[in-house]
């Protein structure tokens, strides 16, 4: 079994489809470990996404999650990470595949309804910072 983060982020639970969301997570044979609807302070935003720190986007995507709630997730399943990012599909909701989270709800780039880790050790540190 492998754990993996999953975020609902701002733009879908401001349009009413997490329950959706989640409904497409239990039919994907995930178990949802641990969920929690909260919302993001912008240094801890910050925190989270300093990976792109040095991107041009980073200011637009630490103010686009603290926008709003977010629902988070310790989502488990065997391979739980590649399965996950499978379901949400690709960044851009246009290029996504039929069927995916992204396609379905996401509306942008940056408005794109799902965040997921990409990486074991990415996993392990995004689900502490949640879920200390």
């Amino acid at each position: 079994m492998q754990s993996t983060l999953a975020i609902i982020k701002p733009d879908a639970v401001n349009n009413l489809n997490s329950g959706d969301i989640v409904r497409l997570i239990e039919l994907n044979g995930f178990n949802i470990k641990e969920m929690k609807k909260t919302t993001i302070e912008k240094k801890d935003a910050e925190k989270f996404y300093a990976v792109h720190k040095e991107r041009p986007f980073f200011k637009e995507l630490v103010n686009y999650m603290t926008s709003g709630p977010i629902i988070v997730m310790v989502l488990e399943k065997t391979n739980a990470i590649a399965s996950w990012r499978e379901l949400m599909g690709t960044t851009n909701p246009d290029t996504a595949n039929m069927g995916t989270i992204r396609k379905m709800f996401g509306q942008s780039v940056q408005l794109n309804a799902v965040h997921g880790s990409d990486s074991p050790q990415a996993a392990q540190e995004e689900i502490k910072f949640f879920f200390k």
